[in-house]
């Protein structure tokens, strides 16, 4: 609808995970950084946090386009609460394997065989656990027992593990030391500081042929990274939202009339965040508190 209106090739924001529209921003670049280096050793765990909608998914899309893929067989198992009886067995389906009623000696024997073979063919394979901070203490040691297979001091399988800070309270557990031992890097992905909340939705527009048109006065920006929190997957959602609004509107130039009733319907509609609440379009956007930390990426040996 409103790509058409303004002249764009494509929907720059969208709110499926997509690598082609990934932004470097710093925490981004680090955290990435710090998962390339973990797969050039092809051993142990890699972490990745954030809160819903930092962009682990697209880091995660991202770094499997940039692999041969041809020697790397990459396998997703999207935790549910699963309990340690249920993983390896959700492990080996996830692998072609259905084993509905084998114990767990004959889960491992399978597992291993199939990663023995291809590490003797020179051939790599990953593990990808998204919503792992669901997972128990018990299910997480499964894990660990698979990283340990080797072949000549050569690890078999390599996993990582996707999910919200939470994961962190799992696994600094005193109990969890041995699985600390085997995490090779970890990234947590943090919003955007307000700094880089312009540069994200101009990089998206410009993406698909946006030659600003629709107009945005800069103070938009600010609102946005207010609203948002500096959530990507929220900043697409409030960009998305007003430039639908524009187009219903027939407008070129949006400015902060067009923001706070973008805001004040996504608010109505229980789909903006928690703390957003209608607004009037003469008060002035709450200057937000910009935080000066940074990217919170953690490496561990």
């Amino acid at each position: 609808m409103y790509e058409q209106f303004y002249h764009l090739r494509a929907d720059p924001f969208a709110l499926s995970p997509n690598p082609g529209f990934s932004f470097p921003h710093a925490s981004y670049k680090k955290a990435k950084t710090y998962m390339q280096f973990a797969l050039s050793r092809g051993e142990g765990f890699l972490l990745i946090t954030g809160k819903p909608g930092t962009g682990k998914t697209t880091l995660i899309k991202e770094l499997m386009g940039e692999m041969e893929m041809s020697r790397y067989r990459v396998s997703t198992l999207v935790s549910t609460q699963l309990n340690a009886d249920d993983l390896l067995r959700s492990v080996a389906f996830s692998f072609g394997f259905s084993l509905e009623n084998a114990n767990k000696a004959t889960l491992l024997k399978y597992l291993s065989n199939y990663f023995l073979n291809r590490r003797r063919n020179n051939l790599c394979t990953i593990l990808i656990v998204d919503e792992a901070h669901d997972l128990s203490e018990q299910a997480l040691e499964e894990l660990r027992l698979l990283t340990n297979l080797d072949d000549d001091n050569k690890p078999l399988l390599q996993v990582f593990l996707v999910g919200q800070p939470q994961l962190f309270d799992v696994i600094g557990a005193k109990s969890m030391e041995q699985f600390r031992q085997r995490i090779t890097a970890a990234a947590a992905m943090q919003p955007l500081l307000e700094k880089d909340v312009e540069e994200y939705i101009e990089h998206r527009l410009s993406l698909v042929g946006w030659h600003h048109d629709p107009e945005i006065i800069k103070e938009v920006y600010s609102f946005i990274h207010q609203y948002s929190e500096g959530i990507p997957r929220q900043i697409n959602q409030i960009c998305s939202r007003l430039l639908l609004h524009g187009f219903v509107e027939g407008k070129h130039f949006l400015d902060m009339s067009d923001m706070v009733c973008v805001v004040n319907e996504l608010a109505e509609e229980h789909l903006a965040m928690s703390h957003c609440f209608p607004v009037q379009p003469t008060q002035p956007p709450k200057q937000p508190e910009i935080e000066t930390s940074g990217a919170d990426i953690i490496k561990i040996h």
